[in-house]
């Protein structure tokens, strides 16, 4: 009888290993795919590409025991050879092939040049071959800095005492209302993609006290910007027993500075590999949003058109006053006007025309909207009837107020904004894994 009793130990060694210096002068067995193959004429680089990075591997003619046009890009392969210090290699060092074992071939030549430094093809190409395209280092380190995103998401909550929750993404209801909800048909009932977890996350409070999520919402907006998609992936969390929806703010604000030192130490080599200068966040300012559309008129010569909500060119103009008045990539704007807000936004008791909310907004753009909630049962019904909603749908959500709720708020955040600002690109796709917009489904 055999039994399984954990991870098998792995006859390879690593990247890690290797550029240790413990390993020097040891013959080595490393798996990976060969991402280029330089011909030197005697000898030749044969680069493997491993998740860690790239891999120096020297091909010497009559010593390797296979002949150099055997092999070719995208191969994988399984090499045995000696370890040997080279500060001008990728990681420190280069194995010296004494045998190469392929492991598979591929079929057909790339369609992109996924060795080059950087990608020089439209980004339709990189979304049509994304697989393809994602094999290139630069293009997959963006995505171990969405990783470090998350991490630092998840390892924060969790040490504030938060419960990690998964909710429903099929509902008969939207927690937002509006137009902008993709409807189908679930078993002959009328059903929609969730655009949020708010009601589900909100009735959970009551449970935890403390709950996030990290998540796929669906907006069934017909936007075709660079910083709309129509499915992206948010970072939730909704807290309890708040006194001020300032906490909620100060609760991101401490995601943001544990994520910022996660980028620092743990994810230097991507961070460097990108050129990301990692924004100082240990302090955020914040600014009333009918004083901030005040500042910017005043300083850019702005006529104020919307006096309920901040066009993106508005949110350019604040990012950048506070970037030059007080050196702060971000900045918190606060009071949003109660009739741009969803029914669940606590109205501010000094003037209920604005609320007890926020959005936080990155290099001019909005990454984060969140604020307090409405606890009150009656409250709460009494905002739905002036808004001339109906309630039909939402009487669990309605009935979980009813039997008592404490003071709460919370946010969501935009996983693939937050990261196309990190890594300086200026298109959400660059940021998102496979993007569904308007015109992609696929791949």
């Amino acid at each position: 009888m055999e039994f399984v009793t954990g991870i098998k130990k792995s006859e390879c060694c690593s990247i890690e290993q290797a550029a240790s210096g413990t390993l020097d002068g040891q013959t080595v067995r490393m798996e990976g795919t060969i991402h280029t193959i330089r011909d030197m004429g005697e000898v030749a680089f044969v680069i493997l590409r491993k998740a860690e990075g790239l891999v120096q591997c020297v091909y010497e003619a009559g010593k390797t025991p296979c002949a150099l046009s055997d092999l070719q890009d995208s191969m994988s392969i399984r090499v045995t050879g000696t370890v040997s210090k080279e500060e001008r290699a990728p990681q420190g060092f280069e194995i010296r092939l004494a045998e190469v074992e392929i492991l598979s071939r591929p079929y057909e030549t790339l369609p992109l040049q996924i060795s080059k430094w950087k990608l020089n093809t439209s980004l339709e190409a990189k979304l049509n071959y994304r697989s393809i395209s994602l094999r290139n280092v630069k293009e997959r380190a963006k995505f171990k800095i969405q990783e470090a995103i998350v991490r630092g998401f998840r390892d924060y909550l969790h040490r504030q005492g938060f419960t990690e929750i998964h909710t429903p993404k099929l509902g008969a209801k939207g927690a937002e209302g509006g137009s902008n909800l993709f409807r189908l048909d679930y078993f002959h009932t009328p059903a929609v993609l969730a655009q949020s977890p708010q009601f589900y996350k909100q009735m959970m409070v009551g449970v935890f006290d403390r709950v996030y999520e990290v998540a796929p919402v669906f907006r069934a907006e017909k936007h075709n910007t660079k910083r709309h998609l129509n499915e992206y992936t948010s970072l939730d969390f909704e807290m309890g027993y708040i006194r001020s929806f300032e906490e909620i703010m100060a609760m991101e604000t401490g995601f943001l500075q544990y994520t910022m030192e996660l980028l620092k130490t743990e994810y230097a080599r991507e961070v460097k590999l990108l050129g990301i200068e990692i924004p100082d966040v240990s302090r955020i300012p914040q600014v009333r949003f009918d004083e901030a559309k005040r500042l910017v008129s005043e300083k850019y010569n702005r006529t104020i058109r919307n006096p309920y909500d901040l066009e993106p060119e508005e949110e350019v103009l604040i990012g950048r006053y506070f970037e030059e008045e007080y050196g702060s990539k971000f900045v918190f704007v606060t009071h949003y006007p109660s009739k741009k807000r969803p029914f669940y936004a606590m109205d501010d008791p000094a003037d209920p025309t604005f609320t007890l909310s926020f959005d936080l907004l990155f290099e001019g753009m909005e990454i984060t909207t969140g604020g307090q909630r409405i606890h009150d049962y009656k409250q709460l019904r009494e905002k739905i009837a002036a808004r001339k909603m109906t309630e039909e749908g939402m009487e669990q959500y309605l009935d979980t107020f009813k039997y008592g709720m404490p003071p709460h708020g919370g946010l969501g955040i935009g996983l693939e904004r937050l990261t196309m600002k990190l890594v300086g690109e200026d298109n959400v796709r660059e940021a998102t894994l496979f993007p569904r917009d308007l015109s992609r489904l696929t791949p």
